[in-house]
């Protein structure tokens, strides 16, 4: 779906000054996907809305790296979850599996088709990248597709489509030490692979998200080694990006992901704590510059509540879901008032 930002509301929100008078938070739906499910463990959550509800896919299995690690999926259509399905795993043959992990659901707004890209292999220093398509809303998925070497596809954070119809694949990669954020694009058919590099800087940045501005500005935030969240900024539509810099947002090393509402607000979810992942928050902004906390999701003594994943539906609808103490995916629908 393409992203079109509101200029005019954008304008106005700046002329205000929204730091001063920002929206509430309301809280429609909180719950877990699932009580019970075939795994004791869980991780990496992705959301894209369905013609029949909000599809959700994570990975489980005994523990991330496990060979029995698994890309499940659940449906949530008329108010309720379907019970988790296993939709992709790393097994080679009869005597041999490799874990899986990070699937990123993307659906493509012409066709209707929905693509889980997803990866396999022992960690992710030596781990490749795969998808399968769905042209039935996710009941069924076609063979594992491996993605072009050299590239990966969308690490953790969802693909976007540009204005000129580009789909633009949010990535990183991790070796001998060293972490660093890239983008990848191909036609809208996954055709076409191209891989445009990032001067990383001074930083070590994975998994990036990516926001929308007026006039073909984009922004990515990532994930960083230096107690921060990063940022590089686009003003080509996506085809150069600035060197990596600090957003100034205290971070802990963990996933993040953001949305560009309809209405031009940006939104961030992320642990904003030096060590542990026992608070998550929802950020919002303007401008991808001055960030504000809106709403603390969690706050506690101890526990893990991390790598989210957030998209808005076309009823307005924001959703989001992320990791419960590894045992769980939890759900939260919500809208600003």
């Amino acid at each position: 779906m393409k992203h079109l930002c509101c200029l005019s509301l954008f304008l106005i929100f700046c002329t205000m000054g929204y730091a001063q008078k920002l929206p509430t938070v309301e809280i429609l739906d909180s719950e877990f996907i699932y009580e019970t499910a075939p795994f004791p463990s869980c991780h990496a959550s992705t959301l894209v809305e369905t013609p029949e509800g909000i599809l959700a896919s994570w990975f489980g299995g005994s523990y991330e790296r496990h060979p029995d690690v698994s890309i499940y999926t659940s449906l949530l259509k008329d108010g309720k979850w379907s019970s988790p399905v296993m939709v992709a795993d790393g097994v080679e043959n009869k005597d041999f599996r490799n874990p899986t992990w990070n699937p990123v659901l993307y659906r493509n707004a012409d066709t209707g088709q929905i693509v889980l890209f997803y990866k396999e292999g022992p960690n992710p220093r030596e781990w490749w990248g795969l998808y399968k398509t769905s042209e039935d809303g996710g009941k069924t998925w076609s063979k594992a597709i491996q993605i072009p070497p050299g590239m990966l596809g969308p690490v953790k954070n969802k693909s976007v489509t540009l204005a000129d119809g580009t789909l633009l694949h949010p990535s990183s990669f991790e070796t001998n030490g060293v972490w660093s954020m890239h983008v990848e694009s191909t036609t809208s058919d996954i055709k076409n692979w191209k891989k445009t590099e990032i001067d990383n800087g001074n930083f070590h940045a994975i998994q990036p998200t990516v926001l929308f501005y007026p006039n073909g500005k984009l922004q990515m935030l990532a994930r960083t080694q230096e107690d921060v969240i990063g940022t590089t900024w686009s003003m080509d539509g996506g085809k150069t990006w600035s060197t990596v810099e600090s957003t100034g947002l205290v971070h802990n090393n963990s996933g993040i992901d953001a949305v560009t509402l309809k209405s031009g607000i940006q939104l961030l979810l992320c642990n904003p704590i030096k060590d542990g992942r026992n608070k998550l928050s929802l950020f919002m902004s303007m401008d991808g510059v001055n960030w504000n906390e809106i709403y603390v999701l969690e706050d506690q003594p101890k526990g893990e509540f991390s790598y989210p994943a957030i998209i808005q539906a076309k009823d307005g609808t924001v959703h989001l879901t992320y990791t419960y103490n590894r045992e769980k995916i939890k759900h939260v629908a919500l809208t600003l008032k």
